[in-house]
């Protein structure tokens, strides 16, 4: 099947977009894999419930349970445009994108060696995960009493390393 001559009016909405566009839309269907948007501009959709589309990882900066802690079904919203999905014919958005990020935030507001207090988001046997601001998680990997500790407990860490690249804080245990 050829989209362009079959679907051209669709084909031609979507690759006109530019990367970083703003566009709005509406919410119209959450699925295991992503968000379908109704975009408030452009045609619809042959086969999906949108011609926008969010993966979950667009979703949000910050770790969420259910899609529905970030967005519900019928919620007006604002994406950026990431890309034109030939293979789909959709526009691939970011609601994440519109957000500020929570890790160059805090990576501004602290330095190596500070001392924070942290909620313990996760135990794995190479250490635990600190939440030390909303949506900043760093691992500590040296917790002598590692056993011991559980989700929920505060710990007092020290800011290690801060790698903007990767979006990664280490940690250390004070004490």
């Amino acid at each position: 099947m050829d989209w362009r001559s079959e679907k051209s009016e669709l084909w031609a909405f979507l690759e006109s977009l530019r990367s970083g566009e703003t566009l709005g839309g509406t919410v119209s269907s959450i699925d295991s894999f992503g968000v379908f948007v109704a975009l408030d501009r452009g045609p619809d959709h042959p086969l999906f419930p949108g011609v926008g589309f969010i993966s979950m990882p667009e979703l949000s900066w910050i770790r969420w349970e259910s899609v529905s802690d970030v967005v519900r079904i019928g919620e007006r919203i604002v994406c950026e445009f990431m890309a034109f999905d030939t293979w789909n014919l959709e526009a691939r958005l970011s609601l994440r994108a519109t957000r500020p990020d929570p890790f160059e935030e805090f990576a501004r507001s602290v330095a190596p060696g500070q001392l924070l207090r942290g909620r313990v988001t996760k135990v794995v046997p190479i250490g635990v995960f600190v939440e030390v601001a909303e949506g900043v998680e760093g691992l500590v990997r040296e917790l002598p009493v590692r056993d011991g500790v559980r989700v929920g407990d505060e710990l007092t860490v020290v800011v290690g390393e801060l790698d903007r690249a990767r979006r990664r804080v280490t940690l250390a245990c004070r004490g």
